[in-house]
């Protein structure tokens, strides 16, 4: 009897997400004592009053947060959630409920017919190129209005400061939060890399799996193979979920009238606008989760090619 018990009970669908759960905040309180005795080291007090987690921008780096960054932030946002759940979709996904086919009125003929994909995988493609046609106008923007010195490491202490800023978050005794004027070490080097590094990575390993991607180029397709690009892509796909879920939570735990004004209102104080602005964003999130689905995107997906089952 006992054995039949304890055999249901690992059977059961919520005992690994339970498992998984329970790994995870033992490891978060572990990390949680090991930061708080690191802080009381004296060394560890000496490293922390050299490098308190922020390092100085140059001295033409713009002060506040423009407009465009809101919108943007809104648009990265809403794009990269949807992709999110398109990508894991086409994944996971073994019976196509549609398919598409490319319509090639208007464009050259060529000898290979248009691919014949699933409507997931025209929906995450087509969320793809809108995010990418976002990301340009984003990188135009940073580069143009000089906000990208907020973002790119510019002095070797920025390493440091987001050593000590891990520390500081991981004892529960976080670092003074300024996104308004200066973001400190650890999120400087977070945004970086999701800018950065991640971002072109979701785009070059997303490309190669793509239909878009050409067939008959031997060298390259040996050089660049589609197994790598694969088991590149849903690392990074996993790094942007633990992003959104990390730097939400801290968003809303470290000031959230003030960070969300920072990020939604393109403003520095304690009103409610950002925060009206950010519920709004969710409203529409939300709503867009739960019309993609195959009833709302046929309509869609036709008006560039055939729609059938």
């Amino acid at each position: 009897m006992t054995l039949t018990k304890s055999t249901s009970i690992t059977r059961n669908k919520w005992f690994k997400p339970a498992g998984v759960i329970l790994v995870a905040v033992v490891i978060l309180l572990v990390l949680v004592l090991v930061a708080r005795w690191l802080r009381d080291l004296p060394a560890m007090e000496s490293f922390m009053a050299e490098f308190p987690g922020r390092s100085a921008l140059p001295a033409t780096a713009p002060v506040g947060l423009p407009a465009w960054l809101g919108w943007q932030h809104f648009l990265n946002g809403f794009f990269i959630v949807l992709i999110i759940r398109s990508g894991w979709q086409v994944r996971t996904t073994t019976r196509p409920t549609a398919y598409w086919t490319r319509n090639n009125k208007g464009l050259v003929r060529t000898r290979n017919a248009p691919a014949k994909i699933s409507l997931d995988l025209w929906f995450h493609l087509s969320l793809d190129a809108l995010w990418v046609l976002n990301g340009v106008v984003f990188f135009v923007l940073l580069f143009a209005t000089g906000q990208w010195m907020r973002m790119v490491p510019t002095r070797w202490d920025v390493f440091p400061n987001a050593v000590s800023a891990v520390i500081q978050y991981a004892s529960l005794n976080w670092p003074v939060e300024n996104g308004w004027a200066n973001y400190n070490g650890l999120q400087l080097l977070t945004y970086f890399v999701t800018v950065f590094i991640a971002a072109p990575l979701a785009l070059i390993t997303g490309l190669r799996m793509s239909p878009a991607w050409p067939k008959n180029t031997g060298r390259l397709n040996t050089i660049y193979p589609v197994r790598a690009a694969r088991a590149i892509h849903l690392p990074v796909m996993l790094y942007f979920v633990a992003f959104v879920i990390v730097h939400v939570t801290l968003v809303l735990a470290t000031g959230a009238l003030n960070n969300l004004n920072h990020m939604y209102g393109a403003r520095d104080d304690a009103s409610w606008v950002g925060f009206w602005f950010f519920a709004a964003s969710l409203v529409v999130m939300v709503a867009a989760w739960f019309l993609a689905r195959p009833l709302f995107l046929r309509p869609i997906a036709s008006l560039t090619g055939a729609v059938t089952r």
